[in-house]
This record gives structure tokens, sequence and C-alpha cells, in this order.
């Protein structure tokens, strides 16, 4: 809620988008969140800006393999800074800046958003 405070030309488009989906005569409802794509694109500006915690929960290496060029023996230990990747520039354009327009329309695609974490055993529930 802070961030569409502080961005009041997001919230506006927030609140046209809701009152064009759902109208101004009853509630938002489950049923409409997969027809708020705005809505959408502010969910997963804010996750990646403000992560529940800054690192994933810690994985271990099952074999032999390399990670960013060093040699990641099997058994080690690995930590993923998701907060570090959430606000890479190099990953994302402006990455401290809220920019919900980012996700409309696919255009992250293939950028790493992972709040939760990625691959098999990502939270389903949030993520889907």
């Amino acid at each position: 809620m802070s961030l569409l405070l502080n961005h009041p030309e997001k919230l506006k488009k927030a609140k046209a988008e809701i009152d064009a989906v759902v109208g101004t005569s009853r509630l938002l409802t489950a049923d409409d969140v997969p027809h708020l794509t705005y809505l959408r694109c502010i969910i997963d500006e804010t996750m990646r800006l403000y992560l529940a915690v800054p690192l994933l929960l810690p994985h271990e290496s099952a074999t032999d393999c390399k990670v960013g060029g060093y040699d990641v023996p099997a058994g080690t230990m690995l930590l993923v800074n998701v907060y570090a990747i959430h606000r890479d520039p190099a990953v994302w354009d402006a990455p401290n800046d809220f920019v919900p327009e980012r996700f409309e329309d696919g255009k992250a695609e293939g950028q790493l958003l992972m709040p939760f974490g990625m691959g098999r055993r990502k939270c389903l529930v949030l993520c889907a």
C-alpha cells in the first residue's frame, strides 16, 4: 500500500482497472483476480522489491558443478541472495524503482523473479 501511496499515478491506473473489471457496486473477489493484470504486475513488482527474506532456503549441491565460474563440490551448502538478484542492474532496468509496467505483456519474461524460490520446490500457492 505504501508503494501505491507514494506513486499516485500507479494507484489511479490500478483503481481504473478494478473499476473496469469489477465495477463499483460490489467488492473484489478471488474470481476477479485473473482478470486484473495490472494488479498482478503491482504484486510482482512489490515482491521483487520487498522480499519476505533476503536469502532463499539453503540447498545442497547433489553433484559437482560450476556456479558463476566457481567449482562447487557435491554436498556444498548453497545460499541464494535473491535480494541482490532482484536489485541487479545487469538483470533489471532501474532496479530500485517501483515500475509495475516491467511485468506487463510478458516484458519481464526470462528475468529472475523468485521471491519464494524457483524450480520444483518454489512456493506453489503464491507463485502460481
